[in-house]
Formats: structure tokens, sequence, C-alpha cells
């Protein structure tokens, strides 16, 4: 966040979660609803933004209506230490990874991979580990969500067109 953070109350808490669960909502609507009016709603968002508490708007999307059919998570080792910075350089040449973290434990980091099918995902996988840095890792293959609604059962970008292309 900013370091220009304003003081954050109950009334930004309620703007945040109505449009956490719907970010189309009006400020008419989201006013309406705690007691404000739209423009006492929108000069808080605009605020919430400046400040960096709102990073942005997104629509969440079906995976499969995209192409992806196929989630995983994958563990990744590295040999040595690999510092957070190399890695993310790694993680954005892959369009199928849709997030990726350093993370505690045995592994140095977790990404999370969509594909196509199953032999796209084995390719993904193939293009991570020529990594020269990357000793070995660990796949997990998503069966389903219990949490449908949860923002890891949708998808935040679009699959490439032909994603085979991008190797």
């Amino acid at each position: 966040m900013n370091s220009r953070t304003a003081p954050f109350d109950e009334l930004d808490r309620k703007i945040l979660t109505a449009l956490m669960a719907n970010a189309r909502t009006s400020f008419a609507e989201i006013g309406a609803a705690i007691g404000l009016s739209a423009t006492a709603v929108k000069r808080r968002v605009d605020r919430l933004r400046e400040t960096g508490v709102i990073t942005g708007f997104t629509a969440t999307v079906q995976p499969s209506a995209l192409g992806w059919r196929t989630e995983a998570y994958v563990e990744v080792y590295c040999e040595g230490a690999a510092p957070p910075r190399r890695l993310a350089e790694v993680v954005r040449n892959h369009p199928e990874i849709t997030a990726a973290m350093t993370v505690t434990g045995g592994a140095d980091a977790l990404l999370h991979v969509r594909a196509r099918d199953v032999e796209h995902f084995e390719e993904v996988l193939e293009r991570i580990r020529t990594e020269p840095f990357i000793r070995k890792t660990i796949s997990v293959m998503v069966l389903s969500h219990l949490l449908p609604d949860s923002p890891e059962a949708g998808a935040s970008h679009v699959a490439p067109v032909d994603a085979s292309d991008v190797r």
C-alpha cells in the first residue's frame, strides 16, 4: 500500500465488501446500502485507489470457456538460492502460469498452472524444468473446486489463441 494511506473506516470496509462481491455495483447502489450518496462513495473509491487499497477491477471467467480444462499446482525446488526476482522472470514467460509465489517449507515456489489438457500441462512442465536453476518439481492436479465462487476457481486472463505455439 501507498504511504499516503488515509484512515480506513467501517464505511470503506463496506464499500470494499460490495465491490469485491460485484465490481460492477454502481456507486448509487453501494451508497443506498450503506447510507452514503453516490458522490461520497465515488470519492472514497477514488481515495482507496489512490492509496493502493484498491489495485484494480477485473472479471472472473469460467476457465473452461477460455480453453483451460486442466489445472495444477506445481511446487518448484531450486538449486541453491534462487532469488524471487529471477523466479518472477521465469514465470512471466509462461502464460499458463496464472499465479506464482515464493513459499516457506521444502519448496521454493508454488505455481498455479492452467492448461488445455494433460498433454499441454506436460509441455508447460517440461518448459519450466528447462530452467538451469530448477532442481525438481512436484505437481498436484486439481480435480474439483470445493469453493466454486473463489477467485482460484475462475480465470484471470485469457488463454493464448494457440497455446501450443508458446514454447
